[in-house]
């Protein structure tokens, strides 16, 4: 079973700030996040999926998401990325 590394992306106060997780189904996770029913973090934004990578087991994804989480230059290179693109 495939789990995946996420990271979302939400403007507040003209401020954009990033959330990381892990999930094996990005679409019904993602739609957990807009309606309020996700992490404590993240209920009350609207939220913008930036980022996935696949994991072959939840082992793997846990290391990736801690890893991710901990990285701010790979954090910030990603939203970078994304905000050159719109």
């Amino acid at each position: 079973m495939s789990y995946f590394v996420y990271m979302l992306i939400s403007k507040v106060n003209d401020k954009l700030i990033t959330y990381v997780g892990y999930t094996k189904n990005i679409k019904k996770r993602l739609l957990l996040h807009n309606n309020s029913l996700g992490a404590k973090f993240t209920r009350g934004r609207k939220w913008k999926l930036i980022y996935r990578k696949r994991y072959s087991n939840k082992s793997l994804a846990m290391k990736g998401e801690y890893s991710l989480k901990k990285d701010k230059k790979k954090r910030n290179h990603i939203k970078l990325r994304y905000i050159s693109k719109k």
